[in-house]
């Protein structure tokens, strides 16, 4: 069977990047997207701003006092959102199997590519030069015969890179990984496999899939797979919306009887969204986020 050309496409530091490309006197300086405020998250942060140790989800305060001198901007959605749907018709020249999985980044089949370029490479190289030249943006990518080898290859060598994995090289390439760079290895189940003496990949995959479909059931014949570089899931395009939700912030602490009013209108949201969609909720999840940030 012939192997499947997939490129992950990966936006670098996309929000933060925008607000510089837009605003020279930005450019090489560290910038934090995030509202201001107690409870606020980072949204986004440049490449200057990590070098602080400011990331993404950190507390906007955290990131103050890591970074002082950084500018702060409130996220600009409807400007990232316009610049991800260039991003998109870029894409569009060269595949319609397209999964975009969020506003910053996707899966493309180019099995079969309409340019006609040889290789997936080359397909890969073209976009991100694109990228480049249209939109004065930097973007990562990674090519690999399916899309869970080529989601590790994009973060491979971020920012601004190309990493390719060759089917022969698989091997040489995931076994002596941390298990951790595993999808769906938390770590929770990454202290699980410890305990069965798994540290690497390689060691993963010394375990047959009785034992692994005993210890951790559906997710342990997933494991097995992952360990010998089998992902079959095809790359999806328009791909239905998971899930339906719903946040808000108090910038005050408050009670839990005072926190009844917000539930229910952020209940109430939800359902009108998904009474528009036309669907029906399978689970229903509610999470409460405290003053220090755990869930």
């Amino acid at each position: 069977m012939t192997a499947r050309k997939i490129i992950h496409i990966d936006m670098d530091a996309f929000y933060a990047s925008v607000e510089q490309r837009d605003d020279p006197q930005l450019r090489g300086k560290p910038v934090v997207v995030a509202w201001r405020g107690n409870r606020s998250v980072v949204c986004a942060a440049s490449y200057e701003a990590r070098k602080f140790g400011v990331r993404s989800a950190m507390p906007a305060v955290r990131a103050e006092r890591l970074c002082p001198n950084a500018t702060f901007l409130p996220p600009d959605f409807p400007r990232y959102r316009a610049v991800s749907k260039q991003v998109r018709e870029i894409f569009k020249r060269h595949t319609d199997l397209i999964e975009p999985l969020s506003l910053d980044e996707a899966y493309l089949d180019v099995s079969e590519n309409k340019t006609g370029l040889p290789t997936a490479t080359q397909v890969a190289r073209t976009i991100r030069e694109q990228i480049r030249t249209e939109l004065s943006l930097t973007a990562s990518a990674g090519v690999a015969p399916n899309k869970f080898l080529a989601k590790i290859a994009s973060d491979w060598k971020k920012p601004d890179g190309l990493f390719v994995i060759q089917p022969e090289e698989i091997d040489s390439f995931l076994l002596p990984l941390p298990v951790g760079r595993l999808p769906g290895v938390g770590k929770v189940t990454e202290e699980k496999l410890k305990q069965l003496e798994v540290q690497t990949i390689a060691d993963l995959r010394r375990l047959d899939l009785p034992t692994l479909e005993g210890r951790f059931g559906r997710h342990g014949v997933r494991l097995y797979e992952l360990a010998r570089g089998i992902d079959n899931s095809q790359v999806v395009p328009d791909r239905p919306t998971q899930s339906i939700s719903a946040e808000d912030t108090f910038e005050q602490d408050v009670l839990l009887a005072e926190m009844e009013p917000m539930i229910r209108k952020l209940a109430e949201h939800t359902w009108t969204a998904s009474r528009k969609e036309s669907r029906i909720a399978r689970t229903v999840v509610l999470k409460l986020k405290t003053s220090e940030f755990k869930i």
